[in-house]
């Protein structure tokens, strides 16, 4: 049985599992410190700070941990208004 695009759209959303939602969390985490790192290396020294490939990890995994943290608190404090 196939349906059509109206009955798609209507459709309820179904939730994402755990496991679902760790899996999208956990590669939204190395991608973005992947970015990260990359952009500190090349981006960096174009504003004159020369930074090692060492450097540019640790501060990638310095501003992956500020963002994991202020994502986490901004995801608690809108579960807590629409409670």
């Amino acid at each position: 049985m196939s349906q059509t695009l109206e009955e798609v759209v209507a459709a309820p959303i179904r939730g994402q599992s755990r496991r679902r939602s760790a899996i999208e969390a956990g590669a939204n985490v190395v991608v973005g410190y992947l970015v990260a790192v990359t952009a500190n290396y090349f981006v960096l020294p174009a504003f004159g700070y020369m930074v090692t490939v060492q450097d540019s990890f640790t501060i990638g995994l310095a501003f992956t941990a500020i963002s994991m943290l202020r994502s986490y608190v901004l995801r608690r404090l809108f579960n807590r208004f629409d409670a």
